[in-house]
């Protein structure tokens, strides 16, 4: 568990760093929904270390995994008009 949620935790910051030199606007669309989907499954991880006995926990970044779910939800949205 511990290595798939460093997978898709440090797979997040990866993807919005190369969202940031896209080549279009479809493009960058397109990896911020990478990064969306690394978050997702990301918060998935948390979920379970949050009921696993023997993972540590910290709800902070629960929370803030969230909030970037959030943030990258508004974006990808924006980015469609």
């Amino acid at each position: 568990m511990a290595n798939q949620l460093f997978r898709s935790g440090t797979s997040v910051g990866a993807n919005v760093k190369e969202a940031q030199g896209a080549e279009s606007k479809d493009d960058f669309r397109h990896k911020c929904k990478l990064a969306y989907k690394e978050a997702e499954e990301t918060e998935y991880w948390l979920m379970i270390c949050k009921h696993a006995k023997n993972y540590p926990f910290d709800p902070i970044m629960l929370y803030d995994i969230q909030a970037i779910i959030k943030v990258l939800g508004k974006i990808i949205s924006s980015t469609k008009k």
